[in-house]
């Protein structure tokens, strides 16, 4: 992110001036083009400005979920829109949390844990209650990166249970902290630029969570109850009640297109998104504002039973407006979502079909052929469109000569 000051140039040879401001790590001369027209394949038109700059503080994302809600699955999205996949630190802890790509680093928030393994069995705490996370380091550390400083940040083992050594982050452009407590620390909550909550009912959650125990891991079905169980008290003391504070909420719940589904195969999914967020325009289908049921055209949608349904709307979340878009069902070819994302506007792509095209490019992702990928990916495209926008604002240049 840069703080510039512009200029009309037309060439690259102008020394880059610097600018004094606490947090700035250096100095950087970018080009930026805007053209006349937003549909023109030529430069006729085009303006270019030499930008001094320096790089400023990087945007902070939060992504509250419980463990096993899809919040891996949603990082590889967001960071494939952005360009590049996110891998682990080069050379160091093989066991680190961290993903790094060319603009985001991502971090696990257990890496605050307070308490190893061991520790939570002997004082009878789970991961979930903040007493086994320290939240003040948590706030220094993020409060750090926002500022532009690198951090020495601990590592969470989950494979031995113990802590383990730290490791050096540097500011990225993006800084993603996911995990059980991104909005639960008022401090921490007030350093994000913008906020995600993964909600999966409990009906949901058990079915998935019999899928994966079950089938992948030999759990039985009795040790899947007690589990979950016994981690319920905590969550809905500590973890739930985050989704308040969210900008945004992807609501995962049980299909009503078939009487009585306890399958947890066919999902309805809800993109809940607030108004009046500043650099957010909520997405809707067709006519802003309105209530919508749209079933689409079966010629155009492949769908198997039980079918597919759209719907729009208002609606108030814990006393706020909000905009809701609702996709019960799922697709059977992921190339005729472009019927679909012709029908929604403020999507903040960049070209006609960049939904779909994105959908297709993780097409063996987990949610690739229902609401969960198609919004997951939706709200990845809102961020980069809201990064692009406080480039903007802070450099002093239109919002379209900041577009990555």
């Amino acid at each position: 992110m840069a703080f510039c000051s512009p200029h009309s140039t037309t060439s690259l040879s102008s020394p880059c001036t610097t600018i004094p401001n606490s947090g700035f790590r250096q100095n950087q001369v970018i080009l930026f083009t805007t053209r006349s027209s937003r549909r023109s394949n030529t430069r006729h038109g085009a303006r270019t400005f030499q930008v001094s700059c320096a790089v400023e503080q990087p945007i902070v994302i939060g992504l509250a979920a419980d463990s096993g809600c899809g919040k891996s699955t949603f990082m590889r999205r967001l960071t494939s829109v952005f360009g590049g996949a996110a891998e682990p630190p080069k050379g160091g802890n093989p066991d680190s949390n961290t993903l790094i790509s060319d603009t985001t680093t991502v971090i696990c928030l257990d890496d605050y844990h307070s308490l190893d393994r061991t520790g939570r069995k002997e004082k009878g705490v789970t991961a979930l209650d903040p007493k086994a996370n320290d939240f003040d380091l948590m706030y220094e550390q993020v409060k750090a990166i926002k500022e532009g400083k690198a951090i020495e940040k601990p590592i969470y083992n989950h494979v031995t249970g113990l802590l383990d050594p730290a490791e050096l982050i540097q500011p990225p452009k993006i800084f993603v902290i996911e995990g059980l407590h991104p909005m639960y620390d008022e401090r921490v909550r007030e350093l994000l630029d913008f906020s995600i909550y993964l909600d999966i009912s409990n009906e949901v959650k058990f079915a998935w969570k019999i899928q994966r125990d079950m089938a992948e891991r030999g759990h039985s079905l009795e040790s899947i109850k007690a589990s979950i169980e016994a981690r319920k008290p905590d969550f809905d003391a500590f973890i739930d009640p985050q989704k308040q504070y969210a900008d945004a909420v992807i609501e995962v719940l049980p299909t009503q297109l078939i009487p009585d589904d306890n399958e947890g195969k066919v999902l309805r999914v809800k993109l809940i998104m607030k108004e009046g967020i500043k650099f957010f325009n909520p997405v809707y289908l067709f006519d802003e504002g309105s209530t919508i049921n749209w079933i689409p055209c079966g010629r155009k949608l492949t769908c198997s039973y039980p079918g597919i349904k759209f719907s729009y709307g208002p609606d108030t979340y814990f006393g706020q407006e909000v905009s809701v878009l609702e996709m019960d069902g799922q697709f059977d070819r992921l190339d005729e979502l472009i019927y679909v994302e012709s029908h929604l506007s403020n999507l903040s792509t960049k070209f006609y079909g960049e939904v779909t095209q994105q959908m297709l490019k993780h097409a063996d992702f987990p949610g690739s052929n229902n609401g969960t990928g198609l919004f997951q990916t939706i709200v990845g495209l809102k961020i980069r469109d809201l990064y692009e926008q406080i480039i903007a604002e802070r450099a002093g240049v239109p919002a379209e000569a900041a577009k990555v």
